[in-house]
């Protein structure tokens, strides 16, 4: 079929984003605020290349920043960039919100790795996503190499009105940059009482299950459930699983690596495909495993080929890969099912009696999905999101003329080029 690509307008998205931002309740459509839950939508080879590099200066205690003024500075960053006040709002809001539910992986530290992006043209600061003719429950969004958020949170919007004409729809960005936590955007149909599902593939960085060379991204998962009744905008929020494919994320092994920290057992292994502990061993040619073995591998393997082909990003490990997020979303409508207050009523009912489970041996309680992200957003919205030194000052260092915490003002901006968080 032919596509006719025509720019979408993305207030809605933008403004829908940017309510995240100080951790306040999202108002547009009635949606309220809900918990999250969310691994890794890792990025292409220029996104994670120096990601893991580790600085002493990570080993003092973190800034505790408010939400607020990480994200007044992330604009700032953007703007500095070249990006569009409102795609700078709704791009920094995005990566606050990682911050906010405790994934700072995919938080305000990939700056100044898009920064280098944007220096060697694979982000265009200035561009817009948009979208072809839409076929039925199926739409594809064309992102146009610029801020994945922006593209996956179109993709959201078009989706949103494919499930409610259809009672199902089907989403899938190509040209896109690295989109951050992927579980937002399944968080975010949920909230609107759409059963969200995502997947997206990434360049590639896990052995298939008995291989020692990368042939696989880490390839994440989302789903998301409404919950509980849509008149109490205190409930909860959405049930929202999202994980990486790989035993760990990319971006929590660059943590990890910079905090002069192990990694867990069985994660990765080196370039002669033994077993490690030491990050270093990854960036120095080595390979993440698949979680839980063959059963994680296969699992890699559907996202890469749905989200790869589907997209049109292609297949990682072949020829004419596009280096980019191969993004595909779906949404159900529960009401087309059975009433949605009682979909949702049933999941509420459904998440308290897994809590009620009596506890075993070495916990404390039961959680669901999302139970962890939940906490962290209230917890941080108080006291404020840490962000290490390394972190703070690479931001700081790229928007020139902006005061440093004494109230001078800093020197030259450092180049984009130099690399992503140290």
């Amino acid at each position: 079929m032919k596509r006719e690509w025509n720019a979408i307008p993305l207030n809605e998205t933008q403004e829908h984003i940017a309510q995240r931002r100080d951790g306040r309740p999202v108002q547009s459509g009635g949606r309220s605020e809900g918990a999250g839950s969310a691994d890794s939508a890792g990025g292409a080879a220029w996104m994670d290349a120096d990601s893991g590099r580790a600085d002493a200066h990570d080993q003092a205690p973190p800034r505790l920043v408010p939400p607020a003024e990480l994200t007044e500075l992330a604009e700032a960053v953007l703007r500095h960039m070249g990006t569009p006040n409102g795609s700078a709002l709704a791009v920094a809001a995005s990566l606050v919100d990682s911050n906010l539910v405790g994934h700072d992986s995919h938080g305000v530290r990939r700056l100044p790795i898009y920064a280098r992006a944007a220096n060697l043209g694979q982000i265009d600061p200035a561009a817009l996503p948009e979208v072809g003719e839409r076929d039925g429950a199926v739409v594809t969004v064309r992102g146009n190499r610029s801020f994945g958020q922006l593209a996956a949170a179109a993709a959201v919007q078009e989706l949103t009105a494919a499930v409610t004409a259809n009672g199902i729809g089907v989403a899938a960005v190509r040209d896109c940059n690295h989109i951050g936590r992927l579980g937002e955007y399944v968080e975010s149909l949920a909230e609107g009482g759409i059963i969200g599902l995502a997947l997206c593939n990434v360049d590639p960085t896990v052995a298939p299950f008995g291989g020692r060379e990368r042939r696989l991204g880490t390839n994440p998962l989302a789903w998301a459930l409404p919950r509980g009744p849509v008149s109490d905008p205190a409930g909860e929020g959405p049930v929202v699983m999202d994980w990486a494919t790989s035993a760990v994320a990319e971006g929590k092994l660059a943590l990890a690596r910079a905090r002069g920290e192990r990694a867990p057992e069985g994660v990765l292994m080196d370039s002669a495909g033994r077993v490690s502990r030491d990050p270093a061993d990854f960036y120095g040619g080595g390979a993440l495993l698949p979680f839980a073995g063959h059963k994680g591998y296969g699992l890699s393997v559907m996202i890469e080929a749905v989200g790869g082909l589907l997209s049109g990003g292609g297949v990682s490990c072949l020829p004419g890969y596009d280096g980019g997020n191969g993004t595909v979303l779906v949404g159900i409508d529960p009401a087309r099912f059975m009433p949605a207050d009682a979909f949702r009523a049933q999941v509420e009912d459904f998440c308290d009696e897994l809590r009620r489970t009596p506890v075993a041996e070495g916990h404390d309680e039961v959680l669901v999905p999302g139970d962890v992200e939940r906490r962290a957003r209230a917890e941080r919205a108080e006291s404020g999101i840490p962000v290490p030194a390394s972190v703070w000052d690479a931001l700081t260092e790229l928007v020139p003329g902006r005061p440093d915490e004494q109230g001078s003002p800093r020197g030259t901006a450092a180049d984009p080029a130099a690399g992503g968080p140290r």
